[in-house]
C-alpha cells in the first residue's frame, strides 16, 4: 500500500513538472503542446485470466491523461497514463482488477492523408510502457507488473482555437509472465487490452485548426 502510494505520488509530481515545463517554454504560433483527458471503456483479452475467471467483455471506466509535444509539424511524442477497471462475469468468481499503465509514445499527424475537413485531424501513436495490475478484494496479494507496447489512432475535431474533441482506439500488448502457480493468477490479469475513449485535447501553445 505504501509503495503504491509513493509510486502514484511520484507519477503525479512528474506529470505536474512536465506540464509546468512545457507551458513555460510554449510558443503561441503552433499547436506544439497539448494536454489530453479522455474517458471510455476497455475490453480485456480472455487469455489474460486463469481458468474459471472471466471478465465482462466491456468494462467501465477507462481514464487516460497525457501530455503531447510536437517537435515537427507531423511528428511528436507524448507521455500518458491510463487507468482501467475490470470486473467479473456473473458466472465467474467475484473479482475486480485495477489495471494502470504509463507509456511513452511517438505521435504521427496523418491529417493531410486521412482528413476530410480542415477542422479534422488524425493521429497515430505507438510506444513502449509499463503495466501495473492490482486485484481488489480477496485476491489483493496477486499484484503484478510487466512491460507493454501500445498502439492506437485518434480522430480529432476542432471546436475552437484551443480545444478539440477526439475519439481514440488503442490496443495494449502485455508482456506478462505466465502465472506460476496458477493460484497467483486468481483475480489477476496478464493479457492484452483494447480501449475506446472519448476526450478533449487542450492546446497550450496554439492549435492546428485555427485556419477558419
Amino acid at each position: 500500500m505504501t509503495l503504491n502510494f509513493k509510486l502514484n505520488t511520484q507519477f503525479w509530481f512528474a506529470l505536474a513538472f512536465l506540464f509546468y515545463g512545457f507551458s513555460s517554454f510554449s510558443q503561441g504560433d503552433t499547436s506544439t503542446i497539448k494536454a489530453q483527458f479522455a474517458l471510455g471503456v476497455n475490453s480485456p483479452s480472455s487469455n489474460g485470466f486463469v481458468s474459471d475467471f472471466e471478465s465482462n467483455a466491456i468494462n467501465f471506466p477507462t481514464i487516460n491523461l497525457g501530455l503531447q509535444y510536437m517537435f515537427k509539424t507531423n511528428l511528436g511524442a507524448k507521455l500518458d497514463f491510463g487507468f482501467n477497471r475490470m470486473s467479473n462475469l456473473d458466472n465467474s468468481p467475484e473479482f475486480k482488477v485495477n489495471y494502470s499503465r504509463i507509456n511513452a509514445q511517438l505521435v504521427f499527424d496523418t491529417s493531410r492523408i486521412l482528413s476530410f475537413s480542415n477542422k479534422m485531424g488524425t493521429f497515430i501513436h505507438a510506444g513502449p510502457g509499463f503495466s501495473m495490475v492490482k486485484p481488489l478484494g480477496n485476491y489483493g496479494e496477486n499484484k503484478m507488473s510487466y512491460l507493454n507496447a501500445m498502439g492506437g489512432i485518434e480522430f480529432h475535431y476542432g471546436i475552437s482555437d484551443k480545444l478539440s474533441v477526439y475519439l481514440d482506439t488503442s490496443y495494449i500488448f502485455g508482456f506478462g509472465k505466465d502465472f506460476n502457480p496458477i493460484s497467483d493468477g486468481f483475480g489477476s490479469f496478464n493479457g492484452d487490452l483494447l480501449t475506446i475513449t472519448f476526450g478533449a485535447s487542450i492546446s497550450l501553445s496554439g492549435c492546428y485548426y485555427c485556419g477558419d
